[in-house]
């Protein structure tokens, strides 16, 4: 018997937010601080599939004590933006690679797979009901999104649960860092790995982001705001930021990038900027990168430009490479071809540009 999709019908949050308290939310959104009306969630079961679909009403889960995800951390998630364009009308930029990618982190994690439609259309779905959060494009603001699945079996034995929740909650948001797109020092550890091979460093779960954590404050210690990690056998290998791939600009015209080794997150944004870059007349280079000599590279002004790109940033230009052997700074620190990038890459999202990739969804 054929699996039916998913419809995500509507059972409508009764007490709404007024279009005045949505305004004043608009007004200073922040990142990831105010949520919609409703969210749309699933449940799955061993034997069954997935059903129970709705859009309920935003609020907490009712987890038991001695539900899987709170001891055993069987989790992933997503994030991708809805974008409300000139003409009112509102687009998602890439929903099926998130889908796509989803089910990777899936399969690794052993949580069930979701149809690739069924993610789509959860997403489409919550959308559409709380368009009224999708804020004007002024500022970049923009509708950010985030389905997420974990393990919500009661048991407490070392299994792969047999019950699961997929739900996507929305939050209107601001540019990510509040003090616009300048550029940012970025601290490499030696110290502390984010993953390793045979990991889970490919797979977009919660304990990647929590076993980064220290390595952020480490950062911050030494006056960075981001961290960039090495291997974690040899230490001559950089991978990624905590949350952001990382990209380089060659006087030459290259973009140099981590090749993606099991190890990195094969990030919805740096394969469209890699794409981006190429239509813009730089060649993208997927390579194995050594710290040494991405510093040997910023000295000799090899290497000119530096940024980090992601989701919820999109992109950040770096200033400097830190580390215990010194501080390197970009000769240009906020470069015209970091910049070039990131503008196509927007004005694409919000409707300015071509979409000659069909990258964008329309919602409505």
């Amino acid at each position: 018997m054929l699996a039916m999709s998913l419809s995500f019908p509507l059972h409508a949050n009764p007490s709404p937010k007024t279009d005045t308290e949505i305004a004043k939310v608009f007004a200073d959104p922040g990142f990831g601080e105010y949520f919609t009306d409703h969210m749309a969630v699933a449940t799955w079961k061993k034997g069954k599939g997935w059903f129970g679909d709705q859009l309920a009403p935003y609020g907490p889960f009712q987890l038991d004590p001695a539900a899987a995800v709170l001891h055993y951390g069987q989790e992933i998630f997503e994030g991708l933006k809805a974008y409300r364009h000139f003409d009112n009308s509102i687009w998602l930029f890439r929903p099926d690679e998130n889908a796509r990618r989803l089910n990777a982190s899936a399969a690794r994690l052993m949580l069930p797979e979701l149809p690739v439609e069924d993610f789509v259309q959860a997403v489409r779905r919550l959308v559409e009901v709380d368009a009224r959060w999708v804020p004007l494009s002024e500022g970049e603001k923009s509708l950010y999104l985030r389905p997420f699945m974990f393990a919500n079996e009661t048991f407490l034995g070392v299994r792969a649960a047999e019950t699961v929740t997929f739900c996507v909650i929305a939050s209107p948001v601001a540019p990510y860092f509040a003090g616009g797109v300048r550029p940012v020092d970025i601290w490499v550890t030696d110290k502390y790995s984010r993953a390793g091979q045979g990991g889970t460093g490919a797979a977009k779960c919660g304990g990647n982001y929590a076993s980064s954590l220290i390595a952020q404050y480490e950062g911050y210690d030494h006056g960075c705001p981001q961290v960039l990690f090495l291997e974690a056998s040899g230490k001559d290998r950089v991978e990624e930021l905590g949350g952001m791939n990382v990209m380089l600009v060659t006087g030459d015209g290259k973009l140099l990038t981590p090749a993606l080794t099991g190890t990195i997150l094969d990030g919805i944004t740096r394969k469209s900027v890699l794409q981006v870059a190429a239509d813009l007349g730089l060649e993208p280079v997927e390579t194995r990168l050594g710290a040494e000599d991405i510093f040997d590279k910023v000295a000799s002004g090899e290497v000119v430009e530096a940024f980090s790109c992601g989701t919820a940033a999109v992109i950040s230009p770096i200033g400097s490479f830190k580390s215990q052997a010194g501080q390197f700074k970009l000769a240009q620190p906020a470069g015209q071809h970091t910049l070039a990038i990131r503008e196509r890459l927007v004005d694409i999202q919000y409707g300015r540009h071509e979409d000659v990739h069909h990258w964008m969804t329309r919602v409505c």
